[in-house]
């Protein structure tokens, strides 16, 4: 029995021509960024959380979050920010925001996506990455420091 140990390369290039076959690419990430944040701004209640914090500097938003996602999408390695800090440091943000969050970042996929797939793709990596950040910031139920 012989075992093939994958590369960090081999491992990256499967990643990508996946994500490929589903239609997503550095274009479209960059066209779900900028169209899901064009929503973002114009949100009666995630509008002015945001604006709070990034005010007037959302192209340097923008490049952040287009390298988050290619990284996460296509394991780019682009990204290099660390999430956690950055909004355990929100103190307006409630876990029901995460909720209306994910459920506009899925519109702006269903209306933007190449593919259902796509779709689903995207989904599965911001709930993952929604609810390590909801941990990170309101603690475990029935743990000390829990926040409902």
């Amino acid at each position: 029995m012989s075992i093939h140990v994958v590369s960090a390369s081999e491992r990256r290039a499967k990643i990508r021509a996946h994500a490929a076959s589903l239609g997503i690419d550095e274009a479209y990430i960059a066209r779900l960024v900028d169209t899901f944040y064009t929503r973002i701004r114009a949100h009666d209640v995630l509008g002015p959380i945001f604006q709070e914090v990034i005010g007037d500097n959302w192209d340097p938003h923008l490049s952040k979050m287009k390298d988050f996602w290619a990284s996460v999408a296509l394991n780019s390695g682009q990204y290099s920010g660390k999430p956690v800090p950055a909004h355990q440091k929100l103190t307006h943000v409630q876990r029901a925001h995460f909720q209306t969050w994910l459920a506009l970042f899925r519109q702006t996929l269903e209306d933007t996506a190449p593919s259902n797939e796509a779709v689903d793709y995207f989904m599965e990596r911001a709930e993952r990455i929604a609810e390590s950040l909801q941990l990170a910031m309101f603690g475990t139920p029935g743990l000390p420091g829990y926040r409902p």
